[in-house]
């Protein structure tokens, strides 16, 4: 039995004649007729009362037209399904974010997806380390990765997504918040909040290499893993940090930010296995290269307005 022979038997059985059913199937008459004949000698009962009028369905012919129209619906679901999935169209993609592009792009990049692919299972997971979305990349616990490069490993791929400029995260009544603009010569004497070291965390390097280049070096004082943990503790007057411009989204009150002169810029990048061929990851890319770009050098970060400088007595 092949599934044609189904098809055959729901048309005449729904035409109730075998003329009008060939016409259907753009076939002949007579051909049709042996497929049924076929169908019902390979099953060994009669679906069929045929007359030189009509057609009618025995009662076995219509328990039978009710699971072949069930099996044909199967099929053509399994067959919608599978396009559906070889076009990216449905299926399952877990994306990883950075603790700065968590409160940044995440939300657009989350209701964007889900708008434009919306039989696809998205996931999402925040406010991790690069080091640790590489490593779920590899293992296959996240699909997707938004993080900050480089990023050595020959089986990852990068494409950059945007950069963006570094600013001074302060208590809001701290002395430098007074200022407009800040230089990293400004930190000299400062407690940072930084995130992890020992290769754990880029920004930890590129704070220390920025240090040292205007030469001092940092007074870390406090390590976190969360970027929102480091912006709490500068607002509660635990030290000071450098931070990519969209930490400023997170809101945190007590927390001012103030602009880093110079060209201090950190990229944010999408990474995925370089042996991924995914298409639901293909059309994830395609919409994350379509969001709204950042205006260049970033939009200005929210900023309490610098406190005036107590009277003279």
């Amino acid at each position: 039995m092949e599934l044609r022979h189904l098809r055959y038997f729901v048309a005449v059985a729904e035409e109730r004649h075998f003329g009008r059913a060939a016409e259907r199937l753009h076939m002949a008459q007579p051909p049709l007729s042996q497929q049924i004949q076929q169908l019902e000698a390979e099953l060994g009962v009669s679906l069929l009362h045929r007359t030189t009028r009509k057609v009618e369905l025995t009662r076995a012919g219509t328990v039978y037209l009710d699971r072949a129209r069930a099996v044909l619906a199967a099929v053509d679901d399994a067959t919608a399904e599978a396009r559906r999935v070889a076009a990216g169209l449905e299926g399952r993609l877990v994306v990883g974010c950075v603790g700065s592009a968590t409160y940044s792009l995440l939300p657009t990049l989350a209701r964007t997806l889900r708008e434009e692919l919306p039989e696809v299972d998205f996931a999402f997971r925040g406010e991790m380390l690069a080091p640790d979305q590489v490593e779920a990349l590899l293992t296959r616990g996240i699909d997707l990765a938004l993080l900050r490069p480089p990023v050595e490993d020959p089986a990852v791929r990068l494409t950059t997504v945007r950069r963006d400029r570094l600013i001074v995260a302060l208590p809001e009544h701290h002395r430098l918040a007074r200022r407009r603009r800040l230089r990293i010569e400004d930190l000299r004497d400062e407690d940072l909040v930084v995130h992890a070291s020992r290769g754990r965390s880029v920004m930890h390097g590129i704070v220390s290499q920025l240090c040292r280049d205007a030469g001092f070096t940092p007074r870390i004082r406090h390590e976190v893993q969360e970027t929102s943990t480091l912006v709490t503790f500068v607002a509660s007057g635990l030290g000071v940090a450098v931070v990519p411009e969209p930490v400023a989204e997170l809101g945190v009150p007590g927390t001012v930010y103030r602009p880093l002169t110079g060209d201090h810029g950190i990229d944010l990048a999408a990474a995925v296995r370089a042996d991924d061929d995914s298409p639901v990851l293909t059309r994830a890319l395609a919409v994350l290269a379509e969001l709204p770009a950042r205006p260049a050098g970033g939009s200005p970060p929210r900023t309490a307005r610098p406190s005036a400088p107590p009277p003279s007595r």
